[in-house]
């Protein structure tokens, strides 16, 4: 199906769903499903990101309540929905992980153009997802998405090659309805760049306070790691007490589970920290990076607000380790670090703590690093841009 053939089915079948609830349907929700899936694609490289967009209706706000997946683990190594202002191409499918790799077949682009944030995300075989009552993502008409962004990273192209030659429709089924919710959905992301030592346990840390005036509340969280990661656990700091938001192994579906601290809010001034304990047995040093190679350190935070204002910034990402602990944090005096829970480096249903390893903890200054320093550079703006590619926001600049 054609690009142009694709956004005016999304309008048509946003148009009916209104037609309905205005001509007397019962008084009730109206649930649509709109699919955003890979129009028939062949990626021929493993660790290729593609990248597919509709456009959302301009006319009036729809509000998407769940998520039904369609994807297969053995293809697909995650995929992404993004909300962007402006897509990173016009093109039907483009290549959004430069980093990854690059093909001839097709072009070159970023997720988002502009306005991008975070909506949904899967891997590992997670189930659908359906949100609390009363709480929607606001797409389309006066919101800040005006297209919504499919990234698919690809895992295994073996049946896209000759001799089968097979085609791709991986996605996900969007739940969506035209009836206005008293309560805006919203995702976080804290992470990190960084590496891992060979032969070590590595903690990645990252923590940043909340410098909007308003109330947040997560209901769900979700942890994204590769490999090599073992558990991965949120925290929100309010005048020094981390109280969890959520902690799992990332060897476990990676969907978004409750929270485990039901009814937590975070309010202007509060931190939000997140730790990636990862075990690297290898004998080679485990870079953060878009292949299945390399590792990654997430933790997602699902949230709303009351009304329609969610948080302006969606990131927060430091440089890691050996650049960045908590224990060097800016904010370390706010943290109050010797009551951080020993158990977010446990892991969970085996009770088993995992203490780092890595010779450069406690965390070394920037002035410390015995690197060359053009090196140091160079490696520096790779792993930045990097960031800014792979999370799709080209104005966003992690703190070191």
């Amino acid at each position: 199906m054609g690009r142009m053939a694709t956004r005016a089915m999304i309008k048509l079948t946003l148009c009916v769903g209104i037609i309905l609830t205005v001509r007397g349907a019962p008084q009730r929700r109206d649930t649509l499903k709109i699919p955003l899936k890979m129009p028939q694609v062949s990626p021929k490289v493993k660790d290729t990101y593609l990248c597919h967009a509709i456009e959302t209706s301009q006319k009036k706000p729809t509000y998407i309540t769940g998520f039904e997946p369609d994807a297969n683990k053995d293809i697909a190594h995650h995929i992404l929905i993004y909300g962007c202002t402006t897509p990173g191409s016009r093109d039907s499918v483009w290549n959004c992980g430069e980093m990854a790799h690059t093909t001839d077949e097709y072009s070159t682009a970023g997720v988002c153009g502009s306005g991008s944030q975070i909506v949904y995300a899967w891997a590992m075989d997670a189930p659908s997802l359906t949100l609390p009552k009363d709480v929607g993502f606001k797409v389309g008409g006066d919101s800040d998405i005006k297209y919504l962004v499919l990234q698919v990273h690809y895992k295994n192209v073996d049946n896209f090659l000759p001799p089968k030659n097979e085609k791709d429709s991986s996605g996900v089924t969007l739940l969506t309805t035209s009836t206005p919710m008293p309560r805006s959905a919203g995702v976080y992301l804290l992470g990190t760049g960084g590496s891992i030592p060979p032969k070590s346990v590595e903690y990645m840390e990252t923590a940043c306070e909340l410098r909007e005036d308003i109330v947040m509340h997560p209901f769900a969280f979700r942890t994204h790691a590769h490999t090599h990661g073992e558990v991965t656990a949120g925290y929100r700091i309010r005048d020094g007490k981390w109280t969890e938001i959520g902690r799992m192994s990332p060897h476990k579906p990676q969907m978004f589970y409750n929270v485990t601290s039901p009814g937590i809010e975070v309010r202007q001034g509060d931190i939000l920290a997140a730790r990636c304990t990862m075990k690297n047995d290898e004998s080679r040093t485990i870079q953060i990076g878009a292949t299945q190679n390399d590792e990654m350190c997430n933790f997602y935070i699902m949230y709303f607000v009351d009304g329609t204002r969610t948080a302006v910034n969606h990131n927060c990402f430091t440089a890691g380790p050996p650049y960045y602990y908590w224990d060097n944090s800016p904010l370390k005096h706010k943290m109050n670090l010797k009551d951080a829970p020993q158990t977010a480096s446990l892991i969970p249903d085996k009770n088993v703590y995992l203490k780092i390893s890595s010779p450069s903890h406690p965390g070394i200054s920037q002035k410390d690093v015995t690197l060359d320093e053009n090196l140091q550079d160079r490696r520096l703006a790779r792993l930045l841009d990097y960031l800014n590619n792979a999370y799709g926001d080209p104005d966003y600049y992690p703190p070191l």
